[in-house]
């Protein structure tokens, strides 16, 4: 009789822990993504070595919207994941004119720092007004001096767009929500 209850217990802590690692690979492969940041395009939000979470369901629900932190498959190599914001919506008209951003011909305000300037640089967006295609997007880095992004290679299509960077979950120190 006990021997039948240690091989009953066993089974169902056996099964718990299937259970337990399918739960956390659907979460991980579909919900939840885990990204390191190799490059300074991202300071001051993003530091070279922080690594972080993304929601990888919200594009699914809803269109990316302008000043969040997005994760998205690299155009010209789709093999690789970039993070830029998002600053260009699709069918917008954009600029880059003397460190500001204008969204058809208003000024905007992308970033919650307030000493970001971003240089006209590239051939889009650069001096002239540049639209923005239906389902695309358009991304800069935080860094504009040091970050290659749609103002060199162009726009972002919609189904590259793999999540929204959520939390910097280390270093222990720089812990915390993604803004």
């Amino acid at each position: 009789m006990k021997e039948k209850k240690i091989k009953k217990e066993a089974s169902d802590w056996f099964k718990s822990l299937v259970w337990a690692v399918a739960i956390a690979v659907i979460v991980r492969v579909f919900l939840i993504g885990n990204f390191k940041i190799p490059t300074t395009s991202m300071v001051p939000t993003l530091q070279v070595g922080d690594r972080l979470l993304s929601n990888n369901i919200i594009f699914k629900i809803r269109q990316p919207k302008r000043g969040e932190v997005v994760i998205f498959k690299y155009p010209e190599d789709p093999r690789r994941d970039f993070v830029k914001r998002m600053v260009g919506l699709p069918g917008e008209s954009l600029l880059i004119r003397d460190g500001d951003i204008y969204i058809n011909g208003e000024k905007v305000k992308v970033s919650l720092y307030k000493d970001i300037y971003y240089y006209a640089e590239g051939y889009y967006g650069n001096l002239n007004d540049v639209k923005i295609p239906d389902s695309s997007y358009y991304v800069l880095g935080d860094n504009s001096i040091n970050s290659k992004d749609s103002r060199y290679w162009g726009f972002v299509p919609a189904k590259s767009m793999v999540g929204k960077a959520i939390f910097i979950y280390w270093p222990p120190w720089r812990m915390g929500f993604i803004r």
